[in-house]
């Protein structure tokens, strides 16, 4: 698709923001690909991670493209915003794992998208930030609410309040992501995390993930209810009984997805 590069891996897809000349910025073109593969991916049942990442190796994203922008109807820059918020709601709301492999400098929407997958890997040369105070706006694609429920009130305040920007390991340690690696190894360390998420359960996958994404939200006897419920949708699958049979039998279990 137009801005976007689709590496098929079998159980994993590597999606690439495919402009590194204009540092992978968000663009209309970029939202209607991203809407898109959404889609497609959903429908691909052997898939059960993506790992999303930027072309080029000194942006992962640079947020949304100015000069686009400024070349918008105000009516034109609301539909933006709507496309942007609904796209990555998309990747919360896909049964998938969404891995965002931040290459480089992710400002912005860009750490917005970030924000919205998963799981984080980060170059240790790699730069995040939330800048829009300074443009004289806020973050408008879920950054104060999502940056908040990841590090906490107090932290997202800081980062959102003063603009400053976030290095690899000030994110490591306030959990923005869980694993750093060197610009030369990051695809490899992606590609190694992905490959964990992608040998258990599809089925699993997609319950575990909304039981946590869903719970945060809930009272915890809702959340704890919700948990439960996803539990038991897991216990007649057949991916269930092939684990129980590949532990008697001492080998890895061959997973359907059923």
């Amino acid at each position: 698709m137009a801005e976007w590069l689709v590496e098929d891996r079998g159980a994993i897809e590597v999606w690439t923001i495919d402009g590194a000349a204009r540092r992978n910025s968000i663009t209309r073109a970029m939202l209607q690909g991203l809407h898109a593969e959404l889609a497609r991916v959903a429908a691909r049942r052997e898939v059960r991670c993506v790992v999303v990442t930027g072309g080029g190796d000194r942006a992962f994203c640079a947020g949304a493209d100015l000069k686009e922008r400024a070349r918008m109807s105000e009516e034109e820059v609301h539909a933006f915003h709507r496309e942007l918020r609904e796209g990555l709601l998309g990747f919360e709301a896909s049964p998938k794992v969404f891995l965002a492999a931040l290459n480089g400098f992710a400002l912005g929407g860009g750490f917005e998208l970030a924000l919205a997958c998963d799981l984080r890997v980060m170059s240790s040369s790699a730069e995040l930030g939330l800048p829009e105070v300074g443009l004289g706006i806020i973050p408008g694609g879920g950054g104060t609410q999502r940056l908040a429920r990841a590090v906490g009130v107090a932290r997202a305040k800081d980062l959102v309040l003063t603009a400053r920007r976030l290095g690899a390991a000030e994110a490591l340690a306030y959990g923005v992501v869980t694993r750093v690696a060197p610009p030369e190894r990051l695809r490899e360390a992606a590609l190694e995390m992905a490959a964990e998420v992608a040998r258990n359960a599809p089925v699993s996958l997609r319950q575990a993930k909304r039981a946590i994404d869903g719970g945060l939200h809930l009272p915890l006897a809702d959340a704890l209810d919700l948990e439960h419920q996803l539990y038991q949708d897991c216990l007649g699958t057949k991916d269930r009984l092939e684990a129980l049979a590949a532990f008697a039998e001492k080998r890895r279990p061959v997973f359907t997805g059923e």
